[in-house]
């Protein structure tokens, strides 16, 4: 899900190393130190501001949401394979489409495509409710049980995201880590009024979209242009 660094994703994808069933533990102060270079230089440099964004970037550890082998790589201004072809975002996305979505403490967010599930930590350090859909079940269960380990409270299940989660709705905040061809509709109706959705849209040439909901009228604004993996699913029909 995750902002797709194809030639990086290459060179890596054969060393994926998560065990079955692993969940992985924090290991000592220098990812620390790591972490707080990562969102010094590649972050805040950038022109991130929000601090609740860069506090949260200074605290979730990105280490133990990537495969054991990518460990050393987990705060390089890089994005990361997970394995099943999907991703981690570079650190720098997450951190922009989170501030993106102006996030308060009482702000209902909802994540399509979980991935790694450290875009979901992000949010919950942010805010108290937090749903996350992935349509990989096996990326599904392992997100589930490493934020579950690091005491995340975040909802996750596996599904095909293009519907949302009607159920759970309206959300102040949806925030799309693969990229459909259009905008999806059921998302769109489950934006709460004043909300704020990101999406990446796009085949070959994608960008970062700002949706709004403004009197129950949708404000599209282009924010950069970006790379990430599609979306699958109903959103290929």
């Amino acid at each position: 899900m995750r902002f797709a660094g194809i030639v990086f994703w290459l060179i890596f994808n054969s060393m994926i190393g998560f065990s079955q069933n692993s969940v992985p533990t924090d290991s000592g102060d220098v990812y620390k130190r790591n972490r707080l270079k990562m969102v010094e230089t590649q972050i805040i440099r950038r022109g991130v501001k929000d601090t609740n964004v860069l506090e949260a970037m200074k605290k979730v550890p990105r280490h133990l949401f990537v495969p054991e082998n990518m460990k050393n790589y987990a705060y390089e201004d890089e994005p990361l394979p997970i394995g099943q072809e999907q991703t981690i975002s570079q650190p720098y996305i997450v951190a922009l489409m989170t501030e993106l979505l102006e996030l308060k403490k009482d702000s209902k967010v909802l994540e399509i495509g979980t991935g790694s599930g450290y875009q979901a930590a992000i949010l919950s350090e942010i805010c108290d409710s937090v749903s996350s859909i992935e349509i990989i079940c096996e990326l599904a269960d392992r997100a589930d049980s490493i934020l579950k380990n690091l005491g995340y409270k975040v909802d996750v299940k596996c599904g095909d995201g293009y519907r949302g989660w009607p159920e759970k709705a309206p959300f102040d905040g949806i925030i799309v880590t693969a990229a459909p061809d259009e905008i999806p509709q059921p998302l769109l109706d489950q934006l709460a009024e004043g909300g704020r959705m990101v999406i990446p849209v796009g085949t070959y040439h994608q960008y970062l979209k700002l949706i709004r909901k403004i009197d129950g009228e949708i404000k599209e604004e282009s924010v950069i242009p970006v790379r990430f993996v599609p979306m699958t699913g109903e959103s290929e029909q």
